[in-house]
């Protein structure tokens, strides 16, 4: 059928019904015979000039081509057109319109067969690569709090979809890195163990929830790594086990207490430290979204981070968190395996968690990003794993960059502003928050170009299969080490090692003044039991 017979059936056919059906093949025959058009002009241009037409072709591996992602509507997403999720579906063309009461939560670029990204012509991604690909690049909106959870190693992995698949789809391991698109809360893991034995201590509710076993081998724990973590690993046991009705009266109680302290009778914000108020008005905040669940406690035992627009982390495997709110990039090793254990009406695993997680103490790095490529424009965020890294590209009014050339197949978004590309192909794309585009190995460097009369620049996130794991910009806090980490509310050297002397506050106490005896038992790492 000739260009002219499509697009006169296709002007004959406006106003009759049709089928969906009907209409997604009319528009595959319209579109393959512009682009077979635009093809021909673009090979007639021969003055060395790069082309103007749209042109790609799904059959070469020198096209740049738009994808069509999946998103996931789960409960704790952003509803409506608040979610930049549904944004960015609604623009992609992978929905119609955007429902007000939907929840729009993520967006998935890759192979996944959760959720296989495909080509506008249909073809799947994994099919116009060849093969999987070896990482999953995601959108998140969260509007509530995720579950408490980690995700398994690679052999974890196998035997927890060996022995659950109904629960654990696929056999690979799940390390993942964020990147806040807008200010972001996250619980990211474990505390300092004297922070925590401080939080036992103020707050009588969360100790009714450990057993006197556990309280005791925090507080009596020596500073080697081993007896710290034999310690944490026995309070997350304790708390993670015990029993409903205790740990809902307790949570109920704990409410009551933070709900009045956060009252206008009680201190002036100012005259209490920043990490108090934090941690208990986040407690509030879970305990309302999820009532009755003693999940609700977590920052106790959870670092409680704000990460700023640009920032970055890293989760390894078996490290637990839990994202609260705001919006991310993601990306991952190409695996969907989550092990969780509150904070959610999903399934919950907790014996393996508590069996899987590392105890490590501190929280990741928070890295905004290194140059790369030479172009302090071009951002990149390196984990130390080889599945993936990310790279964040900014174009400003009145400039063009040129994206660097790959030697392996990467998947870039749309984040932010618009503006226009071309390469030594000709090829004319939408620069337009949401959409999204599979860039072969080794195709024609796109550049992008943003008019000088536009307010804001243009933002692109890229990720690839990692090729600097050599040099890592970001670090698990297994690979951080608590002894780098200075918590989220730092203690003098003498107040962690001799808990006695520890005030209620520890953000508003003088630095203790120790002689030399008292210097030296404080090395020692021995410190008497604080009272309950």
């Amino acid at each position: 059928m000739t260009l002219p017979s499509v697009l006169e059936n296709a002007t004959t056919s406006i106003g009759e019904e049709k089928s969906d059906k009907d209409l997604r093949i009319l528009e595959q025959q319209v579109h393959q015979k512009l682009t077979t058009f635009s093809s021909g002009k673009s090979k007639c241009n021969s003055d060395g000039n790069m082309a103007s037409q749209l042109t790609y072709s799904t059959e070469s591996d020198r096209n740049v081509l738009p994808l069509r992602p999946i998103f996931k509507d789960y409960a704790w997403g952003i509803r409506g057109l608040d979610s930049r999720v549904a944004r960015y579906a609604l623009e992609s063309g992978i929905i119609d319109e955007v429902d007000p009461d939907t929840p729009y939560a993520e967006l998935w670029m890759g192979t996944h067969p959760s959720g296989p990204t495909t080509l506008r012509d249909g073809t799947t991604l994994e099919e116009a690569v060849g093969g999987p690909l070896p990482f999953l690049f995601k959108v998140l909106s969260a509007g509530k709090a995720l579950s408490i959870q980690a995700h398994p190693c690679k052999a974890g992995a196998q035997k927890l979809h060996l022995e659950n698949p109904a629960n654990y789809v696929d056999d690979n391991h799940k390390p993942e890195l964020a990147v806040a698109l807008t200010p972001f809360e996250a619980m990211c893991g474990f505390r300092r163990l004297e922070e925590i034995a401080i939080l036992i201590k103020k707050h009588p509710e969360f100790a009714a929830c450990i057993s006197n076993e556990a309280k005791l081998a925090v507080f009596l724990a020596n500073r080697d790594e081993d007896s710290k973590k034999s310690a944490l690993r026995a309070l997350f046991q304790s708390f993670m086990s015990c029993p409903k009705e205790t740990s809902s009266r307790q949570l109920k109680r704990l409410l009551k207490r933070l709900q009045k302290e956060q009252s206008c009778d009680h201190v002036h914000p100012h005259e209490e430290p920043p990490w108090e108020r934090k941690c208990a008005r986040a407690i509030l905040r879970l305990a309302q979204q999820f009532p009755g669940d003693a999940g609700a406690m977590a920052p106790f035992f959870l670092n409680y981070l704000l990460i700023a627009p640009g920032e970055s982390f890293y989760m390894a495997a078996n490290e637990p968190h839990a994202y609260v709110a705001g919006e991310i990039i993601e990306c991952m090793a190409c695996s969907d395996n989550v092990v969780r254990a509150g904070l959610t009406p999903k399934f919950k695993d907790v014996d393996n968690l508590v069996n899987m997680l590392t105890y490590s103490m501190g929280g990741p790095t928070i890295n905004a990003g290194t140059p790369a490529y030479g172009d302090d424009r071009i951002m990149r965020y390196t984990p130390p794993t080889g599945e993936f890294e990310v790279m964040v590209i900014t174009c400003n009014p009145g400039e063009d960059i040129t994206l660097p050339l790959l030697p392996v197949p990467s998947v870039f978004i749309v984040i932010e502003g618009s503006g226009n590309t071309d390469n030594e192909d000709g090829q004319r794309l939408v620069m337009r928050p949401g959409r999204s585009y599979y860039i072969p190995a080794k195709c024609p460097p796109l550049t992008l170009a943003v008019n000088e009369k536009k307010r804001g620049p243009l933002k692109i996130a890229l990720a690839h299969e990692n090729m600097h794991k050599d040099d890592p910009t970001l670090a698990s806090a297994a690979d951080v080490g608590s002894k780098e980490w200075s918590g989220e509310f730092a203690l003098p050297l003498e107040v962690r090692s001799v808990t006695s002397s520890a005030p209620n506050t520890p953000m508003s106490s003088p630095r203790v003044k120790m002689n030399g005896a008292a210097m030296a038992a404080a090395t020692s790492g021995a410190y008497d039991v604080p009272k309950l």
